[in-house]
């Protein structure tokens, strides 16, 4: 791909370059599979290197300590993270600054951006049991007390790595109107927080018990900008989840390539048979469409309306192209015996739990339906 033609300096493209390299020697599938086991799901002296790499500045302004660059310089990390599923809470962190920045007062952002930067953790809280990928249909309420005060009531779902996180920005309703609230990690009670089984095991979920949990008044993010602020948040993550989807895409596909090149069935290489060539082929082409997808979708991202157009066009074409590759890996290897001892399988399920994380392609183009059809 002609990454300058989409208008990327040559900065961007070394960052392309450190993260292809980083990723391959920090993330083996041999340590993904030992961190799946593991107590907190990722490898902290990796996360500080990353953060000394500048990685989780990047996407902040300068004059909160970051880098001053944009979620289109994100991405190919992202890509590479996805590639190697590298478990990490970066994403989670990335949308917690999205957050911050679109919808933060002046004090959080002075307070959390630098340290969020620095390498604390920090994610989100907008999922509930209604299972509504619109962010606005929000159940969990917060109510003012005499002194002035927040009470929470609620609970939230997919709070991603929540237990190490030292802030959670969640979305509630506050006298009938969507809000966000910044929680210190320290004002949430013992057993507030369950962890989650999902079918992606390389990620860490957590369901957040709201209620009781008591904030001040400053814990508000800007009422007036909540609306607007969920919206860019639910771009950025499809933004980021893209760019996931076409890493994981990229190595599944490279993965079953090299097992059709090896196995061997009646005397003759199965990768030589058009039943299994064929399919590769399509996977391949739908993955190469889904890149440019994306990467159109990084550049026009911040543009007013072809932003949202291009970011979801890019998440259903990753989707799309995740899903398929995923599933013809599973299916070529089925000489493996057992799914769960085969790569494929990790790919399939990190696919089925990007699909169902702020909306899967069927739902990507009905919105499309309706940009586009207005």
């Amino acid at each position: 791909m002609d990454f300058a033609g989409l208008g990327y300096s040559e900065e961007q493209i070394e960052l392309l370059d450190v993260a292809t390299a980083f990723c391959r020697e920090k993330s083996p599938m041999t340590k993904v599979r030992t961190l799946m086991e593991s107590e907190t799901g990722f490898d902290a002296d990796v996360w500080r290197e990353m953060a000394d790499l500048g990685w989780l500045a990047v996407a902040v302004p300068e004059a909160q300590g970051g880098v001053g660059l944009t979620l289109a310089e994100v991405v190919p990390i992202v890509e590479q993270m996805g590639r190697t599923m590298l478990p990490s809470p970066f994403v989670a962190t990335t949308l917690a600054q999205q957050a911050l920045l679109a919808g933060g007062t002046a004090a959080q952002q002075g307070e959390w951006l630098p340290r969020l930067a620095a390498g604390e953790v920090g994610t989100l809280a907008l999922s509930e049991a209604n299972g509504d990928w619109q962010l606005t249909n929000i159940e969990a309420r917060a109510s003012r007390s005499g002194d002035g005060s927040l009470t929470l009531s609620g609970t939230k779902h997919f709070v991603l790595w929540a237990e190490g996180a030292a802030l959670v920005i969640a979305s509630v309703l506050l006298d009938g109107k969507p809000v966000l609230v910044a929680i210190d990690r320290a004002t949430i009670p013992a057993g507030a927080l369950r962890r989650e089984g999902i079918v992606d095991e390389t990620k860490r979920s957590f369901a957040l018990t709201l209620d009781g949990i008591s904030l001040p008044e400053s814990a508000l993010l800007d009422t007036d900008r909540a609306t607007q602020a969920l919206a860019q948040v639910e771009l950025a993550a499809n933004l980021l989840q893209s760019a996931e989807m076409c890493g994981g895409s990229q190595a599944v596909i490279d993965y079953t390539l090299d097992y059709l090149r090896t196995r061997k069935q009646f005397g003759k290489l199965i990768g030589e048979y058009q039943a299994l060539k064929h399919p590769m082929v399509d996977a391949y082409v739908t993955y190469e469409k889904a890149r440019t997808h994306l990467y159109s979708a990084a550049y026009s991202h911040g543009e007013q309306g072809l932003g949202e157009v291009a970011v979801r066009m890019a998440k259903a074409a990753a989707d799309g192209a995740y899903s398929f590759a995923a599933d013809r890996a599973v299916q070529f290897h089925g000489g493996f015996g057992f799914t769960h001892d085969c790569d494929a399988g990790l790919h399939r399920r990190a696919a089925i739990f990007q699909a169902s994380q702020y909306g899967d392609a069927g739902w990507q183009r009905a919105k499309l339906a309706d940009l586009l059809l207005a």
